[in-house]
């Protein structure tokens, strides 16, 4: 059970749909403890593989330096492109925080053991404990809101700056559970949503997905495979809507809202519906309950030079 939480998640099916060939170079846009990177390189592929969390990065060189076919990019993946030699032919990417900083109490990500309040993946500027500790009680309920759809989002907030100064994961926890009257026996942790919607504003993670996604659309070649492993909705219905405009298939319009007809061609194709982790891998690594698996392949059209937003 100790090896379940480094299990890359849907292993298979990224490899499927990367679809590696001879001589292939592919982008690992998320290293992290370097499970999609090790199948890829097992596959025949040329490997530069991104991680903007400087731990991950040093826990690979010694990867790297028995591959000559892996480079590993100490970067955020939305700046991809600058470490690329040219077009390739394919991108990975799993969304969100690693299963590595979530076991790492030091790292402050989980309420699981008690650490320093911290949850950033670069380990650089702002710190959760800086957000909820300076920021107004309006922002702390907004981001609450938006990034953890916390119904009582203002409540926590207002628990939160009462409760200052919050230093520790445990004492985050605590104040949260007691203004929603959590109770132990209750099934689900209500500090989850809190912990997740601050974790993913100080890192902005929602931005950095969408610039990763243009990103990757204009480091593609004709033909190159675009797969993306997200593990809640608010990501997954990004990159839903990011292929769904960018293949074409957004709605058509209606009497009341005419379709339009002009427009960039499409510059990427789908490929099939989201895929979700089978019994077999749940039982292995129940963190693939909430993954869903996206891919398209990139058509020869340019990339799209209008922005795509949150």
């Amino acid at each position: 059970m100790s090896e379940a939480p480094h299990i890359p998640v849907l292993l298979d099916e990224v490899l499927v749909a990367l679809s590696i060939g001879p001589d292939e170079t592919h982008v690992d846009a998320t290293f992290g403890a370097g499970g999609y990177t090790r199948a890829m390189l097992a596959a025949g592929a040329t490997v530069i593989a991104f991680d903007r969390d400087p731990d991950a990065i040093a826990a690979g060189r010694a990867l790297e330096a028995a591959e000559d076919r892996l480079r590993l990019v100490h970067a955020d993946f939305s700046g991809l492109e600058s470490a690329l030699d040219g077009p390739v032919d394919g991108v990975v990417m799993d969304i969100g925080v690693s299963s590595m900083q979530l076991d790492q109490a030091d790292r402050g990500f989980s309420f699981q053991s008690d650490g320093p309040l911290d949850m950033r993946m670069a380990q650089v500027g702002m710190s959760a404990a800086d957000f909820v500790n300076e920021a107004d009680e309006e922002a702390i309920a907004n981001v609450l809101y938006q990034y953890g759809d916390e119904k009582k989002s203002r409540r926590v907030a207002r628990a939160i700056v009462a409760a200052r100064p919050i230093t520790r994961t445990a004492e985050l926890a605590h104040v949260v559970r007691r203004a929603l009257g959590y109770k132990p026996h209750d099934k689900k942790d209500p500090s989850t949503r809190s912990f997740q919607a601050i974790r993913i504003h100080v890192n902005r993670e929602l931005d950095e997905l969408a610039a990763g996604l243009l990103a990757a659309e204009r480091a593609l070649k004709p033909g190159g495979r675009l797969v993306v492993v997200t593990f809640h909705s608010l990501e997954d219905r990004m990159v839903k809507r990011f292929l769904r405009d960018r293949s074409g298939s957004a709605p058509t319009g209606s009497r009341h809202a005419p379709m339009i007809v002009d427009g960039p061609a499409p510059s990427f194709e789908r490929v099939g519906r989201g895929v979700k982790a089978g019994d077999d891998e749940l039982a292995r690594n129940p963190r693939a309950r909430s993954a869903t698996l996206r891919t398209a392949r990139r058509t020869a059209a340019p990339a799209w030079t209008e922005g795509f937003g949150i």
